[in-house]
């Protein structure tokens, strides 16, 4: 247990820049109209048995503004790697060559940007639930730190600087979230 109210604001600040962290993975994930690598790299590939991220069996580049080239730095992670686009949900169909995987990337239909659109939010709405426990948390290390003899006004002065974490927190992910929609939403 934290047993100062820094350390206790600093654990916090810590816990929620994760799950701010997590959150601009997952948007990076998110397929706009244009390629980019960040698309699949987090996908999980089945290699020899351990879920592996993409990026860390093959380069994956963009030959063109429509297009991913993932070379595997191993032949054998070929058809994981296939099934693993096929299964990710982009709606992308991966194009086995010789010792490559091409990714077209079609234009999106509007019916895709919207489901993309509601993901997004979805992906924000379990970011601030994070950022919200991490408070809940801090609130308890600081009851507890009162109960422990801590004075009132230090304890709410506390809770007050722990809600200004939670609000600047959640702002940035709405910012976040805005920012990623308004990319899938133009066309």
């Amino acid at each position: 247990m934290s047993t100062d109210p820094d350390t206790i604001l600093l654990e916090t600040e810590e816990h929620m820049d994760k799950a701010l962290e997590h959150l601009k993975n997952e948007l990076r994930g998110v397929r706009t109209g244009r390629a980019s690598p960040a698309m699949v790299e987090y996908l999980k590939v089945d290699y020899y048995g351990s879920m592996t991220d993409l990026k860390a069996l093959a380069a994956i580049s963009v030959p063109e503004p429509t297009q991913l080239l993932i070379k595997p730095f191993d032949a054998g992670a070929m058809p994981g790697i296939k099934q693993a686009i096929e299964k990710s949900g982009l709606g992308l169909n991966p194009i086995v060559e010789a010792k490559q995987v091409r990714l077209v990337i079609p234009s999106m239909s509007q019916e895709r940007r919207v489901k993309d659109a509601a993901r997004i939010k979805k992906m924000g709405e379990e970011a601030k639930i994070s950022i919200r426990n991490v408070r809940r948390d801090a609130n308890k290390h600081a009851d507890g730190l009162k109960s422990a003899g801590l004075p009132e006004d230090e304890a709410k002065t506390l809770h007050e600087e722990i809600q200004a974490l939670l609000k600047r927190y959640e702002d940035d992910v709405d910012k976040r979230v805005d920012e990623k929609t308004k990319e899938v939403m133009t066309i």
